[in-house]
């Protein structure tokens, strides 16, 4: 495997930055200790920083040679609010927060990438090193766009990368095309009658329709798009009542759909209330729905996506890249920058172990150097000097 020796001489650098992080975990907009140490080291390194792009962002621009093409590498920084049971040594400090996604070693690996080619230079061009907060449902990336990302700091490709349990560090994953869903949230609340439990013909019972309406609104998965186009509609909470004889006038239910076919996402909410409508309609009741497009498809671009291969390939050999993955339904913020610039997200093998968002998840130390090396990789590739 092709890892950079540079960046393999400060592994034990890195894994002191990724244990610091994990031990100080900041939720999504309060990252103000992790985004001023990454400001700090890339000011260091004599890269010319710009902070509190998206409140809490940073950006590192860097340049070599006398070429005008221009790229961006993207990592995320927040934690979750989920209580670490790790046992770590460099476990959570904070209560009831914890990188349970990984972000302290995305952050490390780009913050990695940096220092070697800020060393080296080895490259022609403007590599822009975008330190994104607030990933993790908050809309992170939508506050960086907002503040002018791309006007500021334009980019021909953005580039992403997330780990994965259970690839084997060393290895990647990827596609061109849609990779991950698009994410929607939805409230409804249904209004009824309240009545007592042993007269509910008195009253309109909003428990029984807001179980039908979960039975109905699978019929959007089901019978509304094809077999073959992924679409994923899911109920998280019911909140109804208070005493176990008196029927609520209300009900509350809160979920999620995910697809990954743009033209479903298009017409989603449109099928989606008039589901809820007509279900509460057939009963006598009425609803109010909060539905929210959150996160986009993410897409990978044709072209993008073999940058991404050739730097994958380079670093871990033909044989361990997986270049037809199979889509996740999962959700990534990281979509907003692709639809302001084509570009590419990869996934970075992290060895057995917990899923992340569990509170036994850590991020593997031994994938640093991988991940490190691909954002160097690309970057050469990328701008290669003539």
């Amino acid at each position: 495997m092709a890892i950079i020796n540079r960046i393999a001489d400060f592994h034990g650098e890195m894994t002191e930055w990724r244990r610091d992080f994990h031990a100080n975990p900041e939720l999504g907009f309060q990252e103000q200790r992790t985004s001023e140490i990454v400001a700090a080291k890339l000011a260091e390194w004599g890269i010319e920083v710009h902070k509190g792009i998206g409140r809490t962002g940073v950006v590192g621009v860097l340049r070599a040679g006398n070429g005008d093409r221009r790229i961006g590498l993207r990592a995320d920084m927040d934690a979750l609010p989920i209580t670490e049971r790790t046992g770590k040594d460099y476990a959570s400090g904070t209560d009831g927060v914890m990188h349970a996604c990984g972000h302290d070693g995305h952050t490390t690996m780009l913050l990695g990438a940096a220092k070697y080619l800020a060393e080296t230079k080895n490259f022609d061009g403007t590599v822009h090193f975008i330190f994104q907060p607030a990933e993790e449902g908050l809309g992170g990336a939508f506050e960086m766009l907002d503040d002018g990302l791309f006007e500021r700091f334009p980019c021909e490709r953005v580039y992403g990368m997330h780990n994965m349990p259970n690839i084997p560090v060393g290895e990647f994953a990827i596609r061109t095309g849609p990779i991950m869903a698009a994410g929607d949230t939805f409230e409804i609340t249904i209004q009824g009658r309240g009545s007592h439990a042993a007269m509910p013909h008195q009253g309109v019972d909003p428990v029984v329709v807001g179980s039908n309406l979960i039975i109905a609104l699978q019929t959007l998965v089901s019978r509304t798009v094809s077999a073959q186009d992924a679409l994923v509609v899911s109920v998280t909470e019911f909140h109804a009542g208070e005493a176990f004889n008196v029927i609520p006038d209300t009900v509350v239910m809160r979920g999620t759909c995910r697809t990954l076919n743009m033209e479903i996402h298009g017409t989603l909410e449109e099928r989606f209330r008039r589901v809820v409508d007509g279900i509460c309609a057939a009963h006598g009741a009425s609803a109010t729905v909060d539905y929210k497009a959150i996160f986009p498809v993410t897409v990978n671009a044709e072209d993008a996506t073999q940058h991404a291969l050739g730097a994958a390939r380079a670093v871990a050999g033909d044989g361990r890249v997986r270049d037809e993955m199979t889509p996740l339904m999962g959700s990534e913020d990281f979509a907003a920058m692709m639809v302001a610039v084509p570009g590419s997200y990869i996934l970075m093998g992290n060895g057995p172990g917990a899923s992340v968002h569990h509170p036994e998840y850590d991020f593997n130390d031994e994938a640093l150097t991988h991940g490190a090396s691909y954002w160097s990789t690309l970057v050469e590739q990328r701008l290669a000097k003539a």
